[in-house]
């Protein structure tokens, strides 16, 4: 193929205690999926589930044992972390039904989704899209993927993060609002699901700021822990 400029490369996500690779099409994330969090932004109640997305290349691909690094981005100076569950999709399709989307889920990683406050606060008021404040460079870390053949699946389950050390988030995956295949079948009814697509499932609540010089370990139970330091 004759491209007029240079392919990119593939994002892809190592998986744990292996040499293989999880190559991503799209990254999708839940919205306010944990009810106490959903309180801390000013909202209450059960509403359908909405969704952004963050572009793959923004994705941190952390490595067994390693500590990713994010640069501090630029025009904030409000930068958050949200501790959420990732699950890859090794299947997909249109409109699947809670069990057709419960199959479709390959794996599971720890990520983050970093977040510019203040743009997606302005964002908000002024009924832009949330895009500046969502899908900036090296806004998504995430950990390696763990088979769901070898972890089992995760519908209950501790996930937390600290800051240099310090518990900021607490709680249980098992206070999703919408669970793992809610959440896939609802989406598969906006956009044609497909292997390669990996879901942000969504935050608790606790979220705050982290600046340049701090480093956030973020936990789920079944997955391990993963390091980024903010540079």
């Amino acid at each position: 193929m004759d491209y007029i400029i240079p392919v990119q490369p593939v994002a892809a996500i190592p998986v744990a205690g292996s040499a293989s690779q999880f190559p991503v099409r799209r990254v999708y994330c839940v919205g306010r999926n944990y009810a106490e969090h959903a309180k801390e932004m000013g909202y209450t109640g059960r509403e359908d589930p909405f969704f952004f997305c963050k572009p793959a290349d923004a994705l941190v691909c952390v490595a067994d044992g390693q500590t990713g690094v994010m640069p501090y981005p630029a025009k904030t100076s409000n930068l958050h972390y949200e501790i959420e569950l990732v699950v890859a999709l090794d299947k997909g399709g249109r409109d699947l039904s809670v069990e057709e989307a419960a199959h479709c889920v390959w794996g599971y990683a720890i990520g983050l989704d970093m977040t510019r406050r203040d743009l997606q606060g302005e964002a908000k008021k002024l009924g832009r899209p949330w895009e500046v404040g969502k899908g900036f460079d090296y806004s998504a870390p995430v950990g390696p993927l763990h088979p769901r053949s070898k972890v089992g699946t995760l519908a209950k389950g501790a996930i937390s993060l600290a800051v240099n050390g310090v518990s900021k988030q607490s709680s249980d995956l098992s206070s999703m609002i919408w669970n793992i295949a809610e959440s896939i079948s609802y989406l598969s009814g906006l956009f044609e699901l497909k292997a390669g697509d990996i879901i942000f499932t969504g935050t608790p609540e606790g979220v705050g700021p982290v600046v340049a010089g701090e480093t956030m370990v973020g936990a789920i139970a079944g997955l391990g822990e993963l390091h980024v330091a903010v540079k």
